[in-house]
């Protein structure tokens, strides 16, 4: 069951990492370094931007509730 918890994690951090990654910077940070900063952002942000905040937030409550679920697993393994 361990195993299998640690396996959900370590797939649920990737996904995780590739969400954050797809992200459009804000600037003023490290994506004015990459070009970020060049685009003006006229309207707001667009539908596909807010599903990809959702989206994200659902996978890292679910990287949160994995990582508890292992924790206890691990405590109460006696």
């Amino acid at each position: 069951m361990i195993t299998g918890f640690s396996v959900a994690l370590i797939i649920i951090s990737a996904l995780l990492l590739l969400l954050v990654l797809m992200h459009k910077g804000k600037g003023g940070g490290l994506s004015d370094m990459f070009g970020g900063g060049m685009q003006s952002s006229v309207g707001g942000s667009s539908v596909a931007e807010r599903n990809l905040d959702r989206i994200t937030v659902v996978v890292g409550l679910a990287w949160f509730a994995v990582i508890v679920v292992l924790g206890l697993l691990m405590k109460f393994e006696n």
